[in-house]
């Protein structure tokens, strides 16, 4: 413990000292100034087996006045082709929805096909246990969150994914779920107000006051699936709102590329190295 103390002493010595030196140095005439410097950012997934990359499509909704899906892929190829060294891939944006749809009456009518028997005592005998096997439906309007979550059984079928794979010649698949939906808020929010004394002196002072506040939440969920195997190898969620006056009209798409701007650059972290650039303060 004593010499943990020392050690923290010793610290705070040596920064006390290099602090003076630097207000000596300034005082004797010594220079001041910027330097730009890059931090590179390794990305948190590893890519190099891949040449190209697919940018799928979305299980999208939330929102009828915006084709989120189409939106979506617009904006991912657009980030890639200029932020990544992966070919981007010009395919039509998959109507995804319709596929969970089609996969899961498939599923359905497999299901029935096999508990489909001669005997009517076993029919009727396995009749609950049938029904109970039977796909769960998939919500035909996404409005909330919890209508993506049966989507989620798209993304682990890995035949698939395997088979468009295939079709793409082996790239990384991006795929997913995006909510983009209508936020209402009320509550009491602090904001900034302009005051003057008798004298007609200005001060700003902060204050409470009740609003009524409405904007969007977007929800994306990036999946990255192997093209090789159909499997998926990691995935991303983010969630991010913004809200204005309720006086106050924003369209849906400019709301939509807000919030995305915030959400991009984690996106692109993900499969591309970045560099984050910055200054630092050096004494000459």
């Amino acid at each position: 413990m004593t010499a943990r103390l020392r050690r923290t002493s010793n610290r705070l010595a040596l920064g006390a000292i290099a602090a003076a030196c630097a207000v000596l140095a300034v005082a004797c005439g010594g220079e001041l100034f910027e330097v730009p410097i890059e931090t590179p950012i390794r990305a948190k997934l590893d890519v190099s087996a891949f040449q190209r990359v697919l940018v799928a499509g979305f299980v999208a909704g939330g929102n009828d006045e915006l084709d989120t899906n189409q939106e979506t892929v617009r904006l991912l190829r657009s980030q890639l082709r200029s932020k990544s060294s992966l070919r981007v891939i010009d395919a039509d944006a998959m109507t995804l929805i319709e596929v969970a749809q089609d996969q899961n009456k498939a599923a359905a009518e497999s299901e029935a096909a096999a508990n489909r028997v001669s005997d009517r005592e076993l029919v009727d005998k396995d009749k609950t246990a049938g029904a109970a096997a039977q796909p769960s439906a998939l919500p035909q309007k996404i409005r909330e969150q919890k209508d993506l979550e049966p989507y989620d059984r798209l993304f682990a079928n890995t035949a698939y994914w395997k088979r468009i794979g295939e079709e793409y010649q082996n790239p990384l698949i991006v795929t997913g779920s995006v909510l983009f939906a209508p936020r209402t808020s009320a509550g009491f929010v602090t904001r900034e107000t302009e005051v003057y004394d008798g004298l007609g002196r200005r001060s700003v002072v902060p204050t409470r006051t009740y609003m009524e506040r409405k904007g969007f939440v977007l929800r994306p969920k990036f999946v990255f699936i192997d093209g090789r195997t159909g499997a998926t190898i990691s995935s991303l969620s983010r969630s991010e709102e913004v809200l204005y006056n309720a006086q106050q009209s924003t369209p849906a798409l400019s709301s939509y590329f807000e919030l995305m701007d915030r959400i991009v650059p984690d996106f692109l972290g993900t499969l591309s190295s970045q560099k984050i650039k910055g200054t630092r303060i050096l004494l000459k």
